[in-house]
């Protein structure tokens, strides 16, 4: 058991410790004055969202982008609230559509129906939750007309609110990111967010879109990312813009996000990206084996100094990618909930990914098999 506790933490610290120094190798983006000229369409797939939609169009409206280079498709999947009569009445310049539901994924299919129709060269999907910067668009288009591009990750972060299931989802997110920029920085990029994504239309219908991952509900921005990793790996890249930033909101009680995280677990085993499945087993394992060892110390099986070693090891590489990521999102102040977030956290991706492997979920009123 203690030789298995060593090697896990040494995996570890040495995996945790290169999205660290990969965080860095992925150069801040600046804005400068370039003329824009990218044409987009953007694609936001709702369900009953009347309670986000004013924050969300507010935004649409004030983006800086000149208008005749973009369109926005607010895609409407069975919304039985009175979503679509807040979107009319906003008098903001979108186009509105119904999803026509084709396989076992509402969202993917919002995404394929609606690229049919949209007349512009680049693909942007964010969901009606969020709210997006004033030079959103404009980063996209600098960054394009700069880098020889056919894909772009770019950053979503949690609304910052005083209460500590906020912030411990805002933590975790913060590590999200903290590793998504790492992964690209060291040239192994396996994660990314459907609320902040751009493609080019030709590369998504090339590659077949969605075809092969329709079964599985979640994952239409994961699956998506493989694919473009593997046919154009020198043309993927990740926009690392304070402009770019896109916010959302967090799951408004632990029952919803431990519903949400099951969602995004349920896609874990159809990754085709090796990298992808070991960073998930090694953390996985990492925290288990915190759990495993506390329990095995309190009855005097396991060494309790030894385990005292692997937690302060695996605290201090966890808060080096935080603090950076905290850095560049400019949420220092969420650090002072760290400590009490990282012991709550094995506990919780724990139960997680053991509910996952034996139930499905509910999400957006309607439940999913897994």
């Amino acid at each position: 058991m203690i030789l298995i506790s060593i090697i896990i933490t040494v995996l570890y610290l040495f995996l945790i410790g290169s999205f660290v120094f990969g965080f860095d190798k992925v150069h801040l983006f600046k804005l400068s004055d370039i003329q824009p000229k990218t044409k987009f369409s953007v694609i936001i797939p709702f369900r009953n969202e009347a309670e986000n939609l004013p924050s969300l169009l507010e935004s649409i409206k004030n983006l800086n982008y000149p208008k005749q280079l973009f369109e926005v498709f607010l895609v409407d999947d069975e919304s039985d609230d009175n979503s679509l009569e807040i979107i009319i009445k906003s008098g903001v310049d979108v186009i509105t559509i119904p999803n026509k539901r084709e396989t076992h994924s509402p969202k993917k299919d919002a995404i394929s129906n609606t690229i049919k129709y949209a007349k512009n060269e680049w693909i942007v999907t964010t969901d009606a939750d969020c709210v997006l910067p004033k030079y959103w668009l404009d980063s996209f288009d600098e960054f394009i007309q700069i880098k020889d591009v056919v894909c772009v990750v770019a950053p979503v972060i949690l609304t910052n609110q005083n209460s500590f299931l906020n912030r411990f989802q805002l933590l975790d997110m913060l590590s999200l990111q903290g590793t998504t920029m790492g992964g690209f920085g060291i040239k192994k990029p396996f994660l990314c967010n459907g609320a902040n994504f751009v493609y080019k239309k030709d590369v998504f219908n090339k590659l077949n879109g969605f075809e092969g991952n329709t079964n599985i509900a979640s994952g239409d921005d994961i699956f998506l990312l493989e694919r473009v990793l593997k046919t154009y790996p020198k043309q993927l890249h990740y926009l690392k813009c304070e402009h770019a930033i896109v916010s959302t909101k967090p799951q408004p009680t632990w029952n919803e996000l431990i519903s949400q995280r099951i969602r995004w677990a349920a896609k874990t085993s159809a990754y085709n990206n090796w990298f992808g499945k070991l960073t998930g087993l090694i953390v996985l394992l990492k925290n288990a084996i915190l759990i495993i060892g506390l329990l095995l110390s309190i009855i005097g099986v396991f060494n309790i100094k030894i385990w005292l070693f692997i937690l302060i090891i695996k605290l201090n590489i966890d808060f080096f990618l935080i603090y950076k990521s905290a850095t560049f999102f400019n949420l220092k102040n969420v650090l002072v909930n760290f400590v009490t977030g990282f012991f709550v956290y094995p506990f919780f991706s724990v139960y997680v990914a053991f509910k996952s492997l034996f139930s499905g979920y509910h999400w957006k009123g309607r439940p999913f098999k897994k």
